[in-house]
C-alpha cells in the first residue's frame, strides 16, 4: 500500500498557482506562505469588560475618568489615581497596565473600590500577542480551515496564492449499471460510484464532472476516456479487472496512457490501476462500492492534494480500541468499515460492521470509520489499540 501510494505521489506536478480570495479559500492550499499584514491585536486591547487602571494604584479608590468602547480609543492616557471603564476589545490606554474585571470592583457614584491590586498586565491583550506583523500565518502547503480563513482575516490579509483546483472526470463503466431513478432493466443496478467518487472528489479540494456510464463496448468506452484525458485526472469505476467486459486498462493503453502498477496489496480494492498521460493522472477503481471507496482513499485522495501543492497529502490515521477481535489476512492489508463511539471522557472505540463484502455499500453508510488490519496471521483481539481512517 505505501509503496503504492509513493509511486502516485512521484508522478504528481503541482498545479499553477491562482489569487483567491480570503472569504473564498477554505479548503484551498497554500501555494505561498500567507504573511501577517499587522499585529494582531493591533494595539494593547482588553479581555473583558471592566476598568482599565495603573496596578501600582490599587487596592483603593479611583474616580472613573472615562468610558472607553471597542473602536473608540481613549483621548487622552490614564493618570496616576485614575480609572476608565472599557469594553472588551476597547484600546487601553496608554499610563494603563492592567484590567480590572467589573464583577471584581465596587462601583458608586462614579468611582470604583477594589480590595485587591491586580499584576501588572492582568487582562490586557498585547499588542502583536498573536502574530507580529510580517510573521508567517498559514505556512506553504497548507489546506486552509475555517479557523485558518478566520486567523487570515484577523491578520488583515485580503487575498492569497493557492493551488488550483485539480479537474477531475469520473467516469463509470458497466452495460448493467442504470441512472438512479431511471427504472431498473433485467439484470441491472443502479450507478452509486460516480456520485460517490464525485462527492469525495469536491471533499478533496477538487471541481468534478460525471460522464455517464460507459457501456462495456470499445467505442463507448474510448469515447469516455478520450474525454476524460483532457483533464487533469481521470478516474473510472470498474472495468479494471481480467473478465471479457473489463476494458478499460486495454483502451486506455490505445490512447496512450502508460501504466505505472496494476493490482495492489489491499483488501478491498485490489485490482487498481495507475496511469499516466502526459500530465493526466489516470486511476482506474473497482466496479464494487466499497473497493471504489477504498482506493480513492488511498490513492486518489493524496494525488488531488498533492496537485494543490499539499506538503502532507498521505492520509492521516487516528487511533482507536477495537470493540470485537478481527482476523487478519495473508498477503494483504484490510480495511474494515467501523463505527466509532466513545464512553465520556474515555478512550473512542472502533466497532467493526458486519457485513464487510465489497458490493455492501448500503452497510457502509453507517461506517464512520475504515480501520486498518495490516496483512499477517492469526487475529487481533478485542481491546488492541489499532489506526483507522475517519470516513466522511
Amino acid at each position: 500500500m505505501t509503496d503504492a501510494q509513493q509511486r502516485v505521489l512521484e508522478h504528481v506536478r503541482p498545479l499553477r498557482a491562482e489569487t483567491v480570495a480570503v472569504a473564498s479559500a477554505a479548503g484551498r492550499v497554500l501555494a505561498a506562505a500567507a504573511v501577517a499584514v499587522v499585529d494582531l491585536p493591533p494595539f494593547p486591547s482588553s479581555a473583558m469588560d471592566g476598568f482599565a487602571v495603573r496596578s501600582a494604584d490599587l487596592p483603593g479608590r479611583l474616580p472613573v475618568v472615562a468610558r472607553i468602547a471597542a473602536g473608540r480609543p481613549a483621548e487622552r492616557p490614564l493618570a496616576a489615581g485614575e480609572a476608565m471603564a472599557i469594553s472588551t476589545g476597547g484600546v487601553v490606554p496608554d499610563g494603563a497596565d492592567a484590567v480590572v474585571p467589573i464583577e471584581s470592583v465596587f462601583e458608586r457614584d462614579n468611582d470604583i473600590e477594589t480590595a485587591e491590586a491586580p499584576p501588572a498586565g492582568a487582562n490586557v491583550r498585547p499588542r502583536g500577542g498573536d502574530v507580529a506583523a510580517g510573521d508567517v500565518v498559514v505556512p506553504t502547503g497548507a489546506r486552509l480551515t475555517v479557523a485558518a480563513v478566520g486567523a487570515l482575516a484577523a491578520a488583515g490579509i485580503a487575498r492569497v496564492e493557492c493551488g488550483r483546483r485539480p479537474r477531475v472526470v469520473v467516469v463509470a463503466t458497466g452495460t448493467e449499471l442504470a441512472r438512479p431513478g431511471d427504472a431498473l432493466g433485467p439484470g441491472q443496478v443502479y450507478e452509486a460510484n460516480g456520485a460517490m467518487l464525485a462527492a469525495a472528489a469536491v471533499s478533496a479540494g477538487a471541481e468534478v464532472d460525471v460522464l455517464p456510464v460507459a457501456e462495456d463496448t470499445e467505442p463507448a468506452h474510448r469515447d469516455a476516456l478520450a474525454r476524460g484525458l483532457e483533464a487533469d485526472v481521470l478516474v473510472t469505476s470498474g472495468g479494471v479487472s481480467v473478465g471479457a467486459h473489463d476494458l478499460v486498462r486495454s483502451v486506455e493503453a490505445e490512447l496512450g496512457v502508460r501504466e505505472v502498477f496494476w493490482r495492489v496489496a489491499v483488501k478491498p480494492g485490489k485490482p487498481v490501476s495507475f496511469g499516466l498521460r502526459e500530465r493526466t493522472l489516470v486511476f482506474g477503481l473497482p466496479g464494487n462500492p466499497v473497493s471504489s471507496l477504498v482506493g480513492f482513499e488511498l490513492f486518489v485522495r493524496p494525488a488531488l492534494l498533492a496537485l494543490q501543492g499539499s506538503t502532507d497529502p498521505l492520509p492521516r490515521f487516528l487511533s482507536a480500541t477495537l470493540t470485537r477481535a478481527v482476523r487478519r489476512t495473508a498477503g494483504r492489508d484490510e480495511f474494515l468499515r467501523a463505527r466509532l463511539r466513545s464512553d465520556g471522557d474515555g478512550p473512542l472505540f472502533a466497532e467493526p460492521l458486519s457485513g464487510q463484502e465489497s458490493h455492501m455499500i448500503a452497510r457502509a453508510a453507517q461506517a464512520d470509520a475504515l480501520v486498518y488490519v495490516e496483512r499477517g496471521a492469526g487475529e487481533i483481539p478485542a481491546g488492541t489499540v489499532v489506526r483507522y481512517l475517519p470516513l466522511g
